[in-house]
């Protein structure tokens, strides 16, 4: 295209006018300004666009032709600032979020749940899986947000992380299921050691975390199941299947009435904090500067 937009906007405005006072007159410029402009155009496609007349201007059969796309052009463009108008008005916006299944439950759902009150014209989309993938596919701009607890700092690199909240890890079994134990002579300092114990699977940040723990308290686990969800865990241990390491906020209504019961450690796991991870320069979006800011409150 070797004339730019305006020029072609001009040209539209004058044929649409049929008069080049009139047309300088909506464009705000000099009638000479308006003139050069077509001669211009004119000059570079090699053919003339208007005849001229004492009542004004009418498009030649060039020029008819060339008005037909210019106009398809200039409605398509107004469509698309339309529809620019019509998402700020409305308040929409895709947003693209990651999380693993477990923090997507207990935590993203109820975020998301009152986020959409307020803005029900924007579009979520929600990938599940390990926190290594969702800071990778956040590296790769392939998502806007991650919701991740803090592990692996080498994956945190050049990311921005805004705190929520702190979670708890910890051991749990069902009464029936150490009172087994119990009967077999483990000691209640012992059940790790002896015992069925449930985690996650190898590659989650929460697994690595534990597995540190237990490296770093020497405890060696006889008998391990690994399962793919937090859900599992908490399942399984409530069928007496074994202790499982899941999390304290994700377990408090079965640690009040008491179905699953909190194994003693010989030392506390230290908390580890959940918040949501982005690309700094993500925050200039309108979507996400309206969930951070939501989150925020």
């Amino acid at each position: 295209m070797e004339q730019t937009l305006s020029s072609y906007y001009i040209f539209y405005v004058v044929a649409d006018c049929g008069n080049i006072s009139k047309a300088a007159a909506k464009l705000y410029i000099s009638q000479p300004a308006v003139s050069k402009s077509i001669q211009k155009l004119e000059g570079s496609l090699g053919c003339r666009l208007f005849l001229r007349g004492s009542r004004g201007v009418v498009l030649t059969e060039e020029g008819s032709v060339l008005y037909a796309h210019v106009k398809s052009a200039i409605d398509t463009l107004s469509r698309g600032e339309e529809k620019i108008r019509r998402s700020i008005d409305l308040g929409t916006g895709h947003l693209k979020i990651g999380a693993s299944s477990t923090l997507c439950k207990y935590v993203l759902l109820p975020y998301l749940k009152d986020f959409i009150k307020e803005h029900p014209h924007m579009n979520i989309s929600i990938k599940c899986q390990s926190t290594s993938k969702t800071l990778q596919l956040i590296q790769e701009d392939k998502l806007d947000i991650g919701l991740i607890g803090l592990g692996n700092q080498e994956l945190m690199h050049m990311l921005q992380f805004d705190y929520i909240l702190d979670i708890e890890d910890l051991f749990v079994a069902t009464k029936q299921y150490l009172y087994h134990l119990q009967l077999r002579g483990v000691s209640e300092h012992e059940i790790l050691q002896n015992c069925s114990l449930m985690l996650l699977e190898k590659n989650n940040i929460t697994r690595q975390y534990i597995d540190e723990y237990l490296q770093k308290n020497k405890i060696v686990i006889r008998e391990c199941i690994d399962a793919s969800s937090m859900d599992l865990l908490i399942e399984f241990a409530k069928i007496h299947l074994g202790v499982a390491c899941v999390i304290r906020q994700f377990v408090e209504p079965e640690l009040a009435d008491g179905s699953l019961i909190e194994i003693p450690l010989p030392a506390p796991i230290h908390k580890r904090s959940i918040g949501f991870v982005y690309k700094p320069q993500r925050k200039t979006t309108l979507t996400m500067e309206k969930f951070l800011s939501f989150i925020q409150k």
